[in-house]
């Protein structure tokens, strides 16, 4: 009996001394969060959005206190996409920034009221502020500026009804000590550029509604007698972006009056950008060239199409070594602009990192003086040289420019487009027209289905009217069509992270400011070469595994949409994917492809979907409640259908959706009862949401787009390209 209780005794000493081992060795293996050091954790930590960092993570304990207070922290904070910061959230956290915080931006912070705005007054030790796209009044801004006597950089909008006069002394004085400053205008007024006599950096974004000639020039005329003309003694950098209208236009030049007078003679960037295809010609243009020209340290440049000739435009130039240049939609100042990059007019072009040569297609430049046979193509061989004297070209735009690689028997080869950009090592962004990504190997097929031949040479002939017919057989041998070319500029540039494709004749049916007409989403003289590029040419992007924002519109030879569903599989980083008029537009060929698609995209947090005949049906919305991180949603479709059910079972899904834009059939009441249904239902967990629902084809659009806030507007809502545009236009 002794003998078996000692053997029990044994057992249980051994097991327990066998569990106190176990536990020493878990306690060993085991390191917690309070074991790491203070440098990682502030690795770590730096990721976490600031709400959360001081709201949430400062509450767990001491430690994690002292480290989310820490100044590296602290010292930048951007709150632009903190979707979920409520008014009450932001008056707490910028309480906690008040004595840390330099640079704070809340660009795009929409959704926040004007009585928040007044609680940075609490941030004395700001040097640069971005309250663009916030509730701001001249009194509230100058309360703000009196307070902020660090101050150095400045970016806000000028609202209707902004009165200088209304600024403090207090306020003025600040802003005389200003090196940056952005405006957005969106009412005719020069805001607070006559108080800013040290401006360095000077950033204007013109966004006025369009007005008739004779209300433009009485806004104008009203708006001279506000205040002085500005002056730009110590100007370095001059950047301007307009929104289509003749009003913008007018007031961008009263901005420029005094450059007639006298040109900054440190002036080193200089960024216009002016849509549509007759801005208002500039007297100056020419003497400002010349001035940018002469200490032959330009940096920047981007002028419109009317403002400079040739000659003009080489002597700009002459001896810089610029990092930016854009001359998108300028075709008449192609064959300088080559000239001066290949041929030994800029200094240094290695220096360029963003060339935009969006639209040249009607007079590039060759070796023998001008176009190649009388084509509107991009010459090869050019553009072989151009990247081999601009080999650290980072963004590089080539949208609505066409070129056609001729592979065709008896013709000779020649080097492919892609496998030039291929030598791009260093490219991050890219846009190209959809045409310089066919091989041409099934030309000859392209040619009996397109009619005359040249009609394949450029734009050169009248678009067709009506929509694009395609037969069976044929769509089978495009899709055929070689990858070998774009397969060499995947293998060269692999850290591609934004891609545009698009097809030269697509635009969309979305437009700024005018109601949308039929003619807006009929195709524009399609390129055949266009044409040849489908599914093929979509899976091979599975070779870039960086892939952040994916653009592809305009291309009729998508045939079922299998190599997007590739593409989401492989591109595990895509956040933004942009679809416009894929296969054909008189039924949705790749929806099978679509919804497949969207499963796979765990990641993405844009998507923006334009589509004549979409079906924003229950099977749609499932799908794309898959997306779980999704913020930003925008659906285009003429003839398009919605579940209301559907989307509003889906926004209940999608917790991180601010951004629901929908514009496409169905009546008006309709979109109105969804949209004020989800209105109700989510605005009170989402601070931010923004619900806009629309029959796209209304004659009160241009209304409704209007009060879309901007920032939405601008990188989401409208069909542009963002790659090789403008540098950043929040000061720096």
């Amino acid at each position: 009996m002794s003998s078996a209780m000692t053997g029990i005794s044994e057992d249980v000493d051994h097991s327990h001394v066998q569990a106190l081992c176990e536990e020493d060795v878990m306690a060993v293996n085991s390191v917690g969060i309070s074991a790491l050091s203070d440098e990682i954790l502030l690795c770590i930590l730096c990721h976490v959005p600031v709400c959360d960092l001081l709201l949430n993570v400062a509450q767990v304990c001491h430690k994690l206190h002292t480290l989310c207070h820490d100044k590296t922290l602290l010292a930048h904070v951007c709150l632009s996409e903190e979707y979920t910061a409520s008014d009450l959230s932001v008056r707490q956290l910028l309480k906690q920034l008040a004595n840390h915080v330099q640079s704070l931006s809340l660009r795009g912070c929409y959704w926040l009221s004007g009585s928040t705005m007044e609680h940075l007054v609490r941030c004395r030790a700001v040097t640069h502020l971005d309250v663009t796209g916030c509730r701001f009044t001249s009194l509230r801004l100058s309360r703000l500026l009196a307070s902020l006597s660090l101050l150095k950089s400045l970016a806000f909008d000028v609202a209707p009804g902004f009165n200088a006069a209304q600024l403090s002394s207090e306020a003025v004085d600040v802003l005389s000590n200003l090196s940056e400053l952005r405006q957005t205008l969106l009412t005719p007024s020069y805001g607070v550029v006559p108080c800013c006599a040290q401006l360095r950096r000077l950033t204007l974004q013109f966004d006025i509604p369009d007005v008739t000639r004779e209300g433009a020039s009485v806004c104008c005329q009203l708006m001279v007698g506000q205040s002085s003309v500005p002056h730009y003694q110590q100007l370095e950098e001059f950047i301007a972006r307009l929104a289509p209208g003749e009003v913008n236009q007018t007031l961008l030049l009263l901005y420029l009056a005094v450059f007639s007078v006298h040109v900054p003679e440190r002036l080193r960037v200089f960024l216009i950008s002016i849509p549509g295809p007759n801005p208002a010609h500039w007297s100056t243009a020419t003497s400002l060239a010349h001035s940018l020209g002469h200490h032959g340290d330009l940096e920047a440049l981007q002028l419109p199409r009317s403002w400079l000739d040739s000659l003009s435009i080489g002597r700009t130039l002459q001896g810089s070594s610029p990092r930016h240049l854009s001359f998108s939609r300028c075709p008449a100042l192609w064959p300088q602009v080559f000239r001066s990059l290949l041929e030994g007019g800029v200094k240094d072009t290695t220096q360029l990192i963003s060339l935009n040569l969006s639209g040249m297609s009607h007079a590039p430049y060759s070796e023998c003086g001008g176009m190649r046979g009388g084509e509107d193509q991009l010459v090869p061989t050019t553009m072989n040289r151009l990247v081999v004297g601009c080999p650290n070209l980072k963004h590089l735009n080539l949208m609505h420019t066409h070129f056609h690689h001729e592979n065709m028997p008896g013709l000779g080869g020649e080097m492919h487009l892609c496998a030039s950009l291929s030598k791009l090592g260093h490219l991050r962004s890219l846009a190209l027209a959809a045409c310089a990504l066919s091989d041409g190997s099934n030309s000859h097929n392209l040619s009996s289905q397109t009619g005359p031949p040249s009609l394949l040479l450029g734009l050169k002939r009248a678009p067709r009217v009506g929509l694009q017919n395609y037969k069976p057989d044929s769509e089978l041998s495009l899709s055929r069509d070689s990858t070998l070319g774009l397969t060499q500029l995947l293998a060269g540039c692999p850290f591609l992270e934004i891609l545009e494709v698009t097809g030269p004749g697509f635009i969309s049916a979305l437009p700024r400011l005018e109601a949308c007409t039929r003619a807006c989403v009929e195709p524009r003289g399609m390129c055949a070469w266009a044409r040849g590029v489908g599914d093929t040419h979509i899976a091979a992007l599975k070779a870039l595994p960086h892939l952040s924002r994916l653009t592809l519109a305009g291309l009729p030879g998508v045939l079922k949409g299998s190599g997007l569903v590739q593409v989401a599989k492989r591109c595990q980083d895509l956040r933004t994917l942009s679809l416009a008029n894929l296969g054909s537009l008189k039924n949705m060929n790749y929806n099978t492809a679509l919804l497949e698609t969207l499963r796979h995209c765990t990641q993405l947090q844009e998507l923006r979907l334009e589509q004549p005949y979409l079906s924003a049906n229950a099977s749609f919305f499932e799908a794309l409640s898959h997306c779980t991180r999704l913020q930003r949603l925008c659906l285009i479709s003429r003839s398009g259908t919605f579940d209301p059910g559907a989307a509003e079972t889906f926004m209940g899904r999608c917790c991180s959706v601010m951004m629901c834009h929908l514009f496409m059939g169905g009546t008006l009441v309709a979109c109105r009862t969804l949209q004020k249904a989800i209105l109700d239902r989510f605005s009170a967990e989402r601070p931010a949401l923004s619900v806009v629902i629309y029959p796209l084809q209304h004659e009160d659009l241009p209304l409704v787009i209007r009060d879309i806030p901007l920032n939405l507007l601008d990188e989401t809502t409208l069909f542009q390209s963002h790659v090789a545009q403008a540098p950043p236009l929040s000061p720096r």
